[in-house]
């Protein structure tokens, strides 16, 4: 047993420590006024090995702070490793016994500043809770340090309240966020009375922030665009004009099909339409009702935002109750929110943020808020065409299928979305409404403006690399083999074209050869010969190729 007398930030505080040896492990239990210890399970999640939780954990269990638990939380192992711990676990970054803070307010900010980088989150609920005075003296003991300098200006920024504090003497400015850990503007502004550049892509109204990961490094490090313009550069332009038309339609269409809808052709058409203008209109609450307007019927849905509660889910089919898997921010809270998020794209373009963290930021961020009644979920896939066309990612007249791509990793996509929604729902106060709707009952709006968009920035990025790597590739090659096997068939025969693309389309479905039904019907006419020259002459121009891109789809010609 020891007897400490610990010097907190300038007072003076008895600490009675009982040190218990377990096997290896130094696990000290402080009794007092601090009783922090190491654990092996932290809330619902478990440690890779005993530790003691610090940082944003310690300040969320110190302060009660009604906020979902971050991705990935901090702890240092109670072990006396020798080397560097392993960083690769998703949800803890293990650190090493010396790295310890003490169980102070300003130790643990500024423990978590630099580790975890910002969340913004976290902060904005722990100043509702501690006072102004607290903060402005763990600012005043450090004045010109980095982390809180940092912290200075964030209190600011988040609260708009003015510390009692002197402007920073002039010091080198520090970033807002560490372009090391988190996505964050290239360009931003200084702040002079912090020596702070706030590089922030968003405002206080919506900033959802991106972690750099591993995943996120290598994939940003592809230069998935440049290699997008290589495909093109070496494509002639009426392949890439076919090609476009043909992945403009597919997007369009598998959006509709995410949302269980199989709308008539003109509808899929007119929203095809409306994502090629993507990324030429500037952003802004009209443009959204109108982009609202092109996919639902007026008659039965109210268009503009809500004026009620909303949510994602079923009902109970005997008291008609929702059974809510996300439930959307309250009404009286989405001008806010909107603004917000049009005041997000507008900063993170002028500020050139990685454009597909922006997108999944944005894209999420608008999903999550849910502001209409109906058609949120393709609004939601608009943006992100709307961030990488306006950012010059996505070539010129080309629209990246992205919903393509979702489709077909439809269970991921949806445990992505639900990776921030399930975790929101136990913080979140509500009741059924008569009308089978919920009714909000507490403060909810940060939790929409502050989200960690770690997974959806990784989530669309494989959903672009999906596009460029496989989906342009795959559907230039078709219409280049289509093209070569036109150009020989007519050496053989001569048909029109309508029939040629017929006949193309029959030999992709069935193989390379044409069916008995096609032989009787609609060629009968051919002979033998001809049928065997022509499922040769196909063979040779698709390379043997099974069906692909285009080759699948019964309702589009390849001209």
């Amino acid at each position: 047993m020891r007897i400490f007398l610990a010097d907190c930030e300038g007072s003076w505080r008895f600490d009675l420590r009982l040190t218990v040896v377990r096997e290896d492990n130094l696990m000290e239990m402080h009794v007092g006024e601090s009783f922090w210890q190491p654990v092996i399970v932290f809330g619902t999640r478990t440690l890779p090995e005993m530790g003691w939780v610090a940082g944003y954990g310690a300040l969320l269990e110190r302060y009660r702070l009604r906020v979902p638990l971050p991705p990935r939380l901090a702890a240092v192992s109670a072990k006396h490793h020798v080397g560097q711990l392993s960083e690769d676990d998703p949800e803890w970054l293990m650190l090493r016994r010396p790295l310890l803070p003490a169980d102070t307010l300003r130790a643990q900010l500024e423990f978590a500043l630099r580790w975890e980088g910002v969340n913004l989150a976290i902060l904005d609920a722990l100043f509702e809770v501690v006072s102004a005075t607290e903060i402005a003296a763990v600012v005043s003991a450090k004045p010109t340090g980095i982390y809180t300098r940092r912290l200075w200006f964030l209190y600011e920024w988040l609260t708009g309240r003015r510390l009692d504090l002197p402007d920073a003497p002039r010091v080198k400015a520090v970033p807002a966020l560490d372009p090391r850990q988190q996505v964050a503007l290239a360009r931003g502004e200084l702040s002079v009375r912090h020596r702070v550049t706030n590089n922030l892509p968003g405002t206080p109204e919506f900033c959802p922030l991106v972690r750099w990961t591993e995943p996120l490094r290598r994939a940003a490090s592809k230069a998935l665009d440049e290699r997008a313009r290589e495909v093109i550069g070496r494509t002639p332009p009426d392949v890439v004009t076919r090609a476009a038309a043909f992945l403009l339609l597919s997007d369009s269409r598998s959006s509709f099909t995410i949302e269980g809808e199989r709308p008539p052709r003109e509808r899929v058409a007119r929203w095809g339409d409306a994502i090629a203008a993507a990324g030429t209109v500037t952003l802004s609450r009209d443009e959204l009702v109108r982009l609202q307007r092109v996919l639902v019927d007026d008659r039965f849905v109210r268009l503009g935002p809500r004026s009620e509660g909303g949510f994602v889910g079923e009902h109970d089919r005997l008291s008609g109750e929702p059974i809510p898997d996300h439930i959307s921010a309250r009404a009286e809270d989405l001008q806010s929110l909107v603004e917000g998020l049009i005041a997000y794209d507008r900063r993170s373009a002028d500020g050139h943020e990685d454009p597909v963290a922006a997108a999944a930021a944005l894209a999420f961020g608008f999903v999550y808020i849910h502001p209409f009644g109906d058609g949120n979920g393709r609004i939601h896939r608009w943006l992100i065409h709307h961030v990488l066309a306006r950012a010059g990612f996505s070539p010129a007249g080309l629209v990246f299928p992205v919903s393509a791509a979702i489709l077909r990793e439809i269970t991921t996509y949806k445990r992505v979305l639900e990776s921030y929604s399930r975790p929101l729902l136990p913080f979140i106060e509500w009741e059924p409404t008569d009308l089978g709707n919920v009714r909000v009952l507490n403060d909810t709006a940060d939790y929409y403006r502050y989200f960690d968009a770690t997974a959806h920035a990784e989530f669309l990025y494989r959903c672009v690399e999906e596009t460029v790597e496989r989906d342009l590739p795959e559907e230039v090659a078709f219409l280049e083999a289509y093209d070569r096997f036109v150009s020989q068939l007519r050496s053989v025969v001569d048909m029109p074209q309508q029939l040629e693309n017929l006949l193309h389309r029959f030999l992709a479905q069935n193989g390379g050869r044409l069916s008995k039904r096609a032989r009787t019907t609609e060629f009968a006419k051919l002979t033998d010969a001809e049928v065997e020259r022509i499922e040769r002459l196909f063979a040779e121009s698709h390379g043997r190729a099974e069906t692909t891109a285009s080759g699948g789809d019964s309702e589009l010609s390849p001209t």
